[in-house]
């Protein structure tokens, strides 16, 4: 909710990406669960959102490496699909 210390400063813009963090122009502050600031000055931030990261809350790519799932009908283990 804006009040009016934040009346003159411009909005931050925030890209979701459905396979991945949110990025977030900076800097930025995170508030944890436990009230602790995670802070980053850098001039745009990924805020992990999987909760697979070894570094939160910013995003080290660890949702890049969750296995592929497989279509049902793959077959490329040369079976050509028989049971």
């Amino acid at each position: 909710m804006p009040n009016e210390s934040d009346a003159g400063r411009r909005a931050r813009r925030v890209t979701v990406d459905p396979q991945g963090p949110v990025l977030v122009e900076g800097p930025v502050e995170v508030v944890r669960d436990d009230g602790t600031v995670a802070r980053s000055d850098r001039f745009m931030v990924a805020v992990c959102t999987c909760r697979r990261t070894r570094t939160p809350p910013w995003c080290d790519t660890s949702h890049r490496r969750r296995p592929k799932e497989r279509p049902a009908d793959d077959t490329r283990d040369g079976s050509g699909g028989a049971p």
